[in-house]
């Protein structure tokens, strides 16, 4: 009940409305697909204030279903009616798991922003489930189709290099104090692209045409990075990338990737407690998991483990300084060579 109370404040419903890229995401995604939406009958998951399910009746589904728990219910509805669109959209007030449906309760399509910080938070994804199991016709699309969360090594500067000069005085012992306490839980906060220290490593992806709720309960990977710039390293940087379905159209792709520009999402960091001062090839071994909370399910437990990167195994192809890694670089690229040589 919390949740949903917590969608009743239109200054939530402000952040999502302003933000462009996640606006035109849903806006061409569905428009590139017009002739799937034609005459078909949609299912709006968390449909907030109706935008969505606007963007669909415009694109010619024949009726759309806006499903609404909150209060902002009665808004979606005002908004479907400002737009002319009352006819098609039809809001209902429910959560989508008690949900009932007219005539068969099927439907063509689900379309939901569904996606919290690092992709997985507020548990929202279980509710889109829940109706694709119960709702979706068998071939019907779900926008968008597929999810990848990404993590990567970063520096911060914006939370540490301040307290090297605050009017004259350095407070580095202060930021230590701060930084041992913000990493206690992670950071939503921009991250520019220059301060991403390393090519980034997919931690999960999800197909959202198969993936069941017990597969979100855990996620677990263990990664060597390599610097690829100079800095320090300070935290990892996790963000993540939506693919939606595309019928006659290249896909849409909506990503909060800091080399994409700002969203309202922005990028989520695990701080660490020490900056690690890092030079290009350094490797980064780092086990990073995301497990669901047992006493809240739209809550989620983040946790870093630094390894030893002389313990782990280095992947083949290992761009870092490490002596052994340049010389398996070299004789594989020599074996790679004179196999070319022969062929030609």
């Amino acid at each position: 009940m919390e949740y949903f109370l917590s969608y009743e404040d239109l200054e939530v419903h402000k952040c999502m409305l302003q933000d462009t890229k996640r606006n035109e995401a849903y806006h061409k995604a569905i428009f590139d697909n017009k002739e799937a939406f034609k005459g078909k009958i949609v299912l709006d998951v968390g449909a907030g204030t109706g935008i969505l399910s606007v963007f669909c009746a415009q694109a010619g589904a024949a009726k759309v279903y806006a499903v609404e728990a909150s209060e902002t219910y009665k808004l979606a509805i005002e908004v479907a009616q400002e737009n002319n669109l009352q006819d098609v959209i039809q809001v209902i007030h429910s959560p989508v798991e008690t949900l009932t449906l007219p005539e068969d309760g099927k439907v063509d399509i689900i379309v939901s922003e569904w996606m919290g910080h690092f992709l997985l938070h507020e548990g929202m994804l279980d509710s889109v489930i829940f109706a694709r199991d119960k709702f979706l016709r068998p071939g019907g699309l779900i926008f968008p189709e597929n999810a990848t969360l990404f993590s990567a090594p970063c520096s911060i500067p914006s939370l540490n290099d301040y307290w090297k000069d605050v009017c004259g005085v350095s407070m580095t012992r202060f930021s230590d104090k701060l930084k041992a306490q913000t990493c206690q839980s992670p950071k939503i906060m921009t991250v520019k692209s220059d301060d991403v220290l390393s090519d980034p490593e997919v931690l999960l992806w999800i197909d959202l045409r198969e993936i069941t709720v017990e597969e979100l309960n855990l996620s677990k990977i263990r990664h060597l990075a390599v610097v690829d710039k100079p800095g320090n390293y300070q935290g990892i940087c996790l963000w993540f990338a939506c693919a939606f379905p595309a019928t006659d159209t290249e896909p849409v792709y909506l990503s909060t990737d800091p080399d994409e520009g700002e969203t309202h999402w922005k990028q989520t960091v695990i701080v660490l407690p020490a900056d690690i001062p890092v030079e290009e090839g350094t490797p980064i071994p780092y086990e990073i998991s995301i497990k669901r909370s047992e006493e809240d399910h739209r809550k989620y437990t983040i946790e870093v483990q630094m390894l030893d990167d002389e313990a782990i195994e280095h992947p083949e192809y290992c761009t870092c300084f490490k002596t052994r890694c340049i010389l398996a670089r070299a004789v594989l690229e020599k074996y790679e060579q004179n196999s070319f040589s022969n062929e030609n």
